[in-house]
């Protein structure tokens, strides 16, 4: 049974549209996979016979990232001291032990916080930390460390 008045064409989406779902859906999965953005970020690592430390300064920085640190100290306990100081938004440093656990944690905040305390190396001499930040403003954290005395 025809009516005589053509078929509606079906409802095409315009090519806009697709790119647009496409970004959109391109973006959660970016945000969603745990990943760091920072910008004007000054680094820097030193290692020495005696320690060493790690300095990241930054404008801004959102998001989290685990790193690691290569120390000349293998399989040994080190004190580490970690400074943290940001003047808007959460910072937060997370030094990580062998099992990823976290044994020490320093929140930054517009004036400087510092905490001590110790981390046991593996085979490599390495340990790793967590940072994680939401809208973090004018930032920056150092760790310092040494092999201890025991």
């Amino acid at each position: 049974m025809h009516s005589g008045q053509p078929e509606p064409k079906p409802r095409r989406r315009a090519p806009v549209l697709n790119i647009l779902a496409a970004c959109v859906a391109g973006c959660l999965v970016f945000f969603l996979s745990g990943c760091f953005l920072i910008s004007g970020a000054v680094e820097s690592t030193d290692s020495t016979p005696d320690g060493g430390n790690v300095y990241v300064g930054f404008v801004s920085a959102e998001g989290n990232d685990t790193r690691t640190v290569t120390t000349n100290f293998p399989n040994q306990t080190l004190e580490v001291t970690v400074f943290a100081q940001n003047q808007n938004g959460q910072m937060r440093v997370e030094i990580l032990d062998t099992q990823n656990s976290v044994s020490l944690v320093v929140d930054g905040q517009a004036e400087e916080q510092a905490r001590v305390g110790t981390v046991q190396t593996n085979a490599a001499g390495e340990f790793r930390y967590r940072v994680r930040t939401t809208g973090a403003q004018r930032g920056a954290f150092q760790i310092l460390y040494q092999p201890t005395n025991g």
